[in-house]
């Protein structure tokens, strides 16, 4: 068995001496990926409801899917956020045209989100479980540059990404892999267009449009809940090519816009393909189901991406005989956001490669991570 690989800095406790945990009102259990917007940048809090904030912060705001926004003025160590309530009365129930709703979204796009050069600082985690064992986790820095902050086909088919998107690498903050030979390298060299379109949420609404455009497609959206101009749709959609997707969305009535995506895509029903490893090794592979997030907030009138996340479970790899289920996860933050320029950036990384397989320029900052509890016992494991 190779030996387990750990390359990881160590974090300052004076970093993590103050922070917060985000809560469900109702039952004090903590909040997931709860969005802190603070002045000059924004945070998320991890697995267990923590984020990290200075017990000088002033003036912030605290949200999350299915629960209603707060602002406090100063620091509190516990937020409590209320649930929006779902139980509606039948009566009560209102169908949405959620296929209307995404058409006019998809048309609009550039018109309600924000469509000039940008430069975001991001953090970048990535975690695989293989048969429900965590075995990678990195957490990296870097910056991130859009030229229009949406997917142009153009460009992506011509696979002239530099036109699109392109990244940095600042720091790895953590890295640890058990490289232990029954974990089986599914890493293929392919990067194409759809893999960029990934980082895109109109690239989504364009996979998603996909699936409801069909058809015999089943596609029903429902009012949930409702305050102010922001309304909670319930989504549910039985595609033609068997993939069944649910879930919700928050919905600005005025602005027209979608602020927050969270949608799970049921597909496990394909059958499995061939692929070929970066080792040159042939598998099978057996997509799953997977789990799709985008959350945007407003500033100066355009609506800015604060988080994209992905992951997936269910996910089977079949070689020599032997069948394993991987799921994994993936997420970057924009922790801060500044108009650019049409340039981009001096440094970027090669996309054919991992993130983290990349030179980093070692451009360091005051870390917005706090592990998990998951997280840490994994890294102290020797």
């Amino acid at each position: 068995m190779k030996r387990i690989s750990i390359l990881f800095l160590l974090i300052s406790t004076f970093f993590y001496s103050q922070k917060v945990q985000v809560v469900d009102a109702e039952n004090g259990k903590p909040i997931a990926n709860a969005r802190i917007v603070l002045s000059d940048q924004l945070v998320y809090s991890n697995e267990d409801g923590f984020a990290p904030l200075d017990s000088s912060v002033k003036n912030f705001e605290v949200s999350a899917s299915g629960f209603h926004k707060e602002s406090f003025s100063s620091f509190q160590n516990v937020v409590k956020l209320k649930p929006f309530m779902k139980d509606i009365e039948e009566v009560k129930i209102i169908d949405v045209d959620i296929k209307n709703l995404f058409e006019d979204l998809y048309k609009n796009y550039h018109k309600r989100y924000y469509d000039e050069p940008s430069l975001y600082d991001i953090t970048f985690k990535s975690k695989g479980f293989n048969n429900d064992k965590l075995f990678i986790m990195v957490i990296a820095e870097a910056k991130l540059w859009s030229k229009t902050n949406a997917y142009n086909f153009k460009y992506g088919y011509k696979k002239d990404y530099d036109e699109l998107l392109q990244l940095q690498l600042n720091n790895v903050k953590y890295f640890k892999k058990n490289d232990s030979k029954s974990i089986f390298n599914i890493k293929t060299k392919e990067f194409n267009h759809d893999e960029m379109g990934n980082f895109f949420f109109n690239y989504e609404i364009y996979r998603l449009l996909i699936n409801m455009r069909m058809k015999n497609s089943k596609n029903v959206g429902r009012l949930l809940s409702e305050e102010g101009d922001l309304q909670l749709i319930g989504v549910k959609i039985k595609s033609e090519n068997g993939i069944e997707i649910d879930g919700e969305i928050t919905y600005d009535k005025k602005d027209k816009v979608v602020v927050l995506y969270d949608l799970n895509y049921v597909q496990g029903g394909f059958p499995a393909y061939k692929r070929v490893n970066t080792d040159g090794e042939e598998f099978d592979f057996q997509v799953g189901n997977a789990n799709v997030t985008f959350d945007f907030y407003k500033k100066d009138g355009k609506y800015i991406q604060a988080l994209k996340k992905t992951s997936g479970e269910k996910f089977f790899i079949m070689h020599d005989g032997q069948k394993d289920e991987r799921r994994f996860s993936t997420e970057i933050i924009y922790n801060t956001f500044a108009k650019s320029t049409k340039k981009g950036l001096v440094s970027k990384v090669d996309l054919s490669k991992n993130i983290w397989e990349n030179v980093p320029v070692k451009e360091d900052k005051e870390t917005t991570i706090l592990l998990s509890k998951e997280e840490q016992e994994f890294i102290n494991q020797k």
